[in-house]
């Protein structure tokens, strides 16, 4: 990929880093990465041939004392059951948790912020109390934190796909409101290829519903597609046809809309889209999955399709990392970037962020 010129860059490290989400984002926004860490293999092979660096493996032997200093640790961090005994007892509650290895590493280093990203569920899961104990672990190392739902529509992409971010800072409450939002929401259909091996359905493998709309959310619902299995047990008679809705392969979207969150776990990539100008049914390409997550064009992917499509559905939205790496730097680190110089882009990656 080509280099980004840049004057003094602020530092970050780069944790359960997949394919580099997190460090595209914070590249373009000026910053240095010193250090990543990734375990699976087929994305340390993607991080390397994207940016010249083999991600260290476990993160759990991470020498910590051998890393330099940093102002920004970053980490798509996975989410595991937690031991809550019901008394605030720090990050002690999370021994035998893979975040409790970013804690060792807090501890350590004591660096001035932590951008912290997660699926939206990790706010439920066992009734909140676990991300409790994540906001008490890093309050206790002497964090102030905050935490919002963020979805990557509002940040210039046509998915409607909410993460959570938390984000610690030892100098004060970030403001999440202050993060710069893109409007009018993007339509999917802005963003396809156009020229490439398409796969269309057949009139026969699908059916359309009569006067879609178009929802709150800025997904249009438009039909399913028909010969798959459906659910028996427990469906009303006369509507067995609608439990195939309740499978999101299922599902067919209008591109005049956005698209619904891209899934690590679809590895076969089965997402189908409505293009009202051809009144056709097609499968949104691997290089479009790739488009509405922010990802550059010249951004090298798996040559294996499934690892292709389960990485960038495990990864991040580009230019909200982006756009928080730019707030973060006015409000927590502006004392440390002030001899920063302005970040130059390409129109090609201009065009990521509007």
């Amino acid at each position: 990929m080509k280099e980004l010129s840049c004057g003094k860059n602020l530092r970050f490290i780069d944790l359960f880093a997949g394919i580099g989400g997190f460090r595209l984002g914070f590249d373009q926004a000026n910053y240095k990465c010193i250090f990543s860490s990734e375990i699976d293999l087929s994305c340390q092979e993607v991080y390397k041939n994207n940016f010249n660096q083999i991600p260290f493996s476990d993160v759990t032997k991470i020498d910590i004392e051998s890393l330099p200093d940093f102002e920004v640790l970053t980490a798509g961090f996975p989410c595991q059951p937690f031991s809550i005994c019901g008394k605030r007892r720090g990050f002690e509650d999370t021994r035998g948790t893979l975040f409790f290895h970013i804690c060792r590493v807090l501890e350590a280093k004591q660096p001035p912020c932590v951008v912290l990203e997660n699926v939206k569920y990790l706010i439920y899961h066992d009734g909140g109390k676990t991300l409790k104990v994540i906001l008490e672990s890093l309050e206790d190392l002497g964090y102030y934190v905050s935490y919002a739902l963020l979805n990557s529509r509002d940040f210039g992409l046509p998915q409607n796909r909410e993460r959570l971010v938390i984000i610690a800072s030892k100098k004060q409450v970030f403001n999440f409101k202050k993060l710069s939002l893109v409007r009018p929401i993007p339509k999917l259909e802005d963003f396809l290829s156009k020229d490439d091996n398409f796969h269309y359905l057949s009139p026969d493998e699908y059916t359309l519903i009569d006067n879609p709309k178009l929802q709150q959310s800025g997904l249009m619902f438009v039909g399913y597609r028909t010969h798959k299995t459906i659910w028996k047990k427990g469906v009303r008679p006369n509507t067995e046809h609608l439990s195939r809705v309740h499978h999101q392969p299922n599902r067919i979207y209008s591109v005049a809309g956005i698209h619904p969150t891209i899934p690590s776990q679809e590895t076969s990539g089965r997402f189908f889209i409505y293009i009202p100008s051809e009144h056709k049914v097609r499968k949104l390409t691997i290089t479009e999955c790739y488009k509405i997550m922010g990802f550059p064009e010249d951004f090298k992917q798996c040559n294996v399709l499934g690892n292709s499509y389960k990485q960038i559905g495990n990864s991040v939205c580009v230019p909200m990392i982006y756009q928080i790496a730019l707030e973060i730097k006015k409000e927590l680190l502006q004392p440390l970037s002030n001899s920063l110089t302005p970040q130059i882009f390409s129109s090609k990656q201009l065009a990521l962020f509007n």
